[in-house]
């Protein structure tokens, strides 16, 4: 967990996330010669591996069952039936899952917010399911814009684009606390470790499902961020073929019922 309280130290963790994604992109344009071709890899081993996350709620979670469960573990199965190979669901975190993509620990990540940085190292799909990030709070407490987190403690998942969106817009007296996942986040939000939460607007209704007057209040957006696949570069022809699953389930509306499943609604007409 760290601490960003001042402008100084919030430019320094931008620049080194700008290092780090310019690091991946170094070592993985180097793998890309020494692999075969993705597509080629999971027709021929019947696997396709793919990234999830397990605390995030209504897209990936863990059941009481023990077993994978939400948006992206459905549609999932609807890539896996569509390529006639069965799926691999490998749990990843906000901080871990770009380098498990491009180590070759998986063939593609759901749930994935399309960036200038990443566009760098990773092609994208077209959006499947909408989403938007903003600040969340108690009732009680009065903010409204940026300029309310002024000595206030913000939690985050570390390395997402919750936290990067937030640390884009928070005044140098803000306190934003960054965890590994987004589990420890929201857990230190409800213990009342810090007074607010960067947190994506789906996963926010998710919460108060449960109980409508948990104390999650939406004080204001700081982006729209449509979940994309994504894949390493050069695999062309994966992402080719996935992009035609994903179109074929948006026109016959297989996505559609997978929204109003996990999402409790259509998808909007703009996606």
């Amino acid at each position: 967990m760290k601490t960003v309280a001042t402008s100084a130290r919030r430019r320094m963790f931008l620049a080194r996330t700008a290092a780090s994604l310019a690091m991946v992109a170094a070592g993985a344009g180097y793998s890309w010669s020494a692999h075969a071709d993705t597509l080629q890899n999971v027709t021929s081993s019947g696997v396709l591996k793919i990234g999830v996350f397990q605390d995030y709620p209504p897209f990936g979670s863990v059941g009481t069952d023990m077993k994978p469960r939400g948006f992206d573990v459905d549609f999932a199965e609807v890539l896996g039936k569509g390529l006639g190979v069965k799926v691999e669901l490998i749990p990843v975190t906000g901080a871990n899952r770009i380098a498990y993509l491009t180590d070759r620990k998986l063939d593609m990540l759901m749930s994935v917010g399309q960036t200038p940085a990443r566009e760098k190292i990773l092609d994208f799909s077209a959006a499947y399911a909408p989403y938007y990030i903003a600040v969340y709070g108690p009732p009680a407490l009065a903010v409204k814009d940026p300029a309310g987190l002024v000595g206030k403690r913000i939690a985050t998942a570390g390395g997402t684009n919750e936290d990067m969106s937030l640390v884009k817009v928070a005044p140098p007296e803000a306190v934003i606390k960054r965890f590994d996942d987004q589990s420890g986040a929201i857990s230190a939000y409800f213990a009342g470790q810090v007074d607010l939460i960067s947190l994506g607007g789906d996963v926010a209704r998710k919460l108060r499902a449960p109980n409508p007057k948990v104390a999650l209040d939406e004080k204001f957006k700081l982006m729209n961020s449509p979940m994309h696949m994504a894949y390493n570069k050069g695999e062309t022809r994966l992402k080719e073929k996935l992009d035609v699953i994903v179109g074929q389930a948006l026109k016959d509306g297989t996505l559609n019922s997978i929204s109003l499943k996990w999402l409790g609604g259509p998808l909007p007409g703009s996606l």
